[in-house]
C-alpha cells in the first residue's frame, strides 16, 4: 500500500490512549482523558501522511454523552467533504468505542474512511498500545479505496457495524462477533479481507436529524435472567403515563438465548407497547443474532447487539419513524 500526500485528520475524545498514572507500572489506576490528541499525535508519523489534530472532547468514554456524538459526527461530516483529506481517525476509549463506532455507522455517509482508535494501557505505561494503534489506524485512514465507519484496536480491523468490546483487559479487546474482522494491519501495510460497508439508508437523514437535536429520545436496556421481575418495565410505564420530561421512549431487552424473556419481563414488557414504548429484543449471548419466528409478539433487532440497539432505535424515534419493527438495513 502506497499513502504518498495523504492528508489525515485526528479527532481526539480522551480515553485510555490519552490517560496519564503516577506509576508507570499501573494499568488500571489512571485517569482517562489527560493528555490533548495533539500531544499524541506529535508520538508517531506515518511516511507520506500529513497529519492535522482537532480536540474534540477529552473524557473517560464511559462518561460518553450525546452532545460529544454530535459535535462529533458534525466535525466528521466536516473534514471528510474537505477534498484534500483522505479520511479521519477518532482516538477514543474503549468503554463505549462500539457504541460511537455504531453511531457514526448509522449517521455518516461515507465514502471515505472515519477510523476510531484507542488503548487499553494509559500514555504512561511501560509498554503503552495507544501509539501503535493510532499509527496502524492513520495507516488505514490514509489507504486508497478505503471507506465507513472502522475501528483499529491490536492490529485488527473491524467494521462500525460490527465491532464489539470483548476483554475488560487484553490489548486485543475488540472483535466483529461472527462476521470477522475487516482486515489487518501488518507493519504499516493494510491487508483487506472484507467488503468495505456501507452506510445505512437512512444516514444522511439521520445525520440532518442529529445536528439539529437537543437531546436523543430516551432509550433503556434492561436484561432478562432467572428470577427476572417486570418492576422496572412497569416504573417506566407509570413514569411516561405521568407525563414526565425526559420519559422513556423505547426498552431494548437483552433476552436469554433467541431473545427469550422471563414471563415476568415478557408480560410487562407488552404493557410497554401498549403504553406507546417501543420495544426490541436483543440477545445477551456474545455472538449470534435473534432469529424470528411465527407469533413473535416483540421484534428481535437481528444481529444488532444491545447497545447497537438502542443506538438505531433512538435514532429512529429521532427522524419520527414508528420504532415498534426495527429497520435492519
Amino acid at each position: 500500500m502506497k499513502t504518498t500526500n495523504a492528508h489525515v485528520v485526528v479527532l481526539g475524545t480522551g480515553g485510555t490512549i490519552a490517560g496519564r498514572a503516577a506509576d508507570a507500572a499501573d494499568a488500571l489506576g489512571y485517569v482517562a482523558g489527560q493528555i490533548g490528541v495533539r500531544e499524541l499525535v506529535g508520538q508517531v508519523s506515518v511516511p507520506g501522511v500529513a497529519l492535522r489534530a482537532e480536540q474534540v472532547a477529552n473524557v473517560d468514554s464511559k462518561d460518553m454523552e450525546f452532545a460529544i456524538w454530535r459535535e462529533l459526527a458534525g466535525r466528521c461530516s466536516h473534514w471528510v467533504a474537505q477534498d484534500e483529506v483522505s479520511g479521519v481517525v477518532v482516538t477514543h476509549g474503549t468503554d463505549t468505542l462500539e457504541e460511537t463506532a455504531f453511531f457514526l455507522h448509522s449517521v455518516l455517509p461515507l465514502q471515505k474512511p472515519v477510523v476510531l482508535t484507542c488503548a487499553m494501557r494509559p500514555a504512561t505505561a511501560f509498554a503503552p498500545d495507544g501509539p501503535q494503534n493510532l499509527r496502524d489506524a492513520i495507516v488505514v485512514a490514509a489507504a486508497p479505496g478505503a471507506r465507513g465507519v472502522l475501528g483499529v484496536c491490536a492490529g485488527a480491523v473491524h467494521s462500525g457495524e460490527d465491532v464489539r468490546k470483548v476483554h475488560t483487559y487484553r490489548v486485543n479487546a475488540f472483535s466483529s462477533g461472527d462476521n470477522g474482522a475487516l482486515g489487518d494491519v501488518e507493519e504499516g501495510r493494510l491487508r483487506q479481507l472484507r467488503a468495505w460497508p456501507d452506510p445505512p439508508a437512512a444516514a444522511a437523514t439521520s445525520l440532518r436529524a442529529v445536528l439539529a437535536a437537543d437531546a436523543l429520545p430516551r432509550g433503556e436496556i434492561l436484561t432478562s435472567h432467572a428470577g427476572a421481575r417486570g418492576a422496572m418495565i412497569d416504573m417506566l410505564v407509570r413514569e411516561r403515563a405521568a407525563g414526565s420530561e425526559g420519559a422513556v421512549q423505547g426498552l431494548v431487552l437483552a433476552g436469554t438465548g433467541n431473545g427469550t424473556l422471563h414471563h415476568s419481563v415478557g408480560e410487562a414488557a407488552l404493557r410497554a407497547l401498549e403504553a406507546g414504548i417501543a420495544v426490541w429484543r436483543t440477545t445477551r449471548c456474545a455472538n449470534g443474532r435473534v432469529l424470528p419466528h411465527a407469533g413473535d409478539a416483540l421484534p428481535g433487532a437481528g444481529p444488532l447487539t444491545s447497545v447497537q440497539a438502542r443506538v438505531a432505535m433512538m435514532l429512529a424515534l429521532l427522524r419520527g419513524e414508528d420504532a415498534r419493527v426495527p429497520r435492519l438495513t
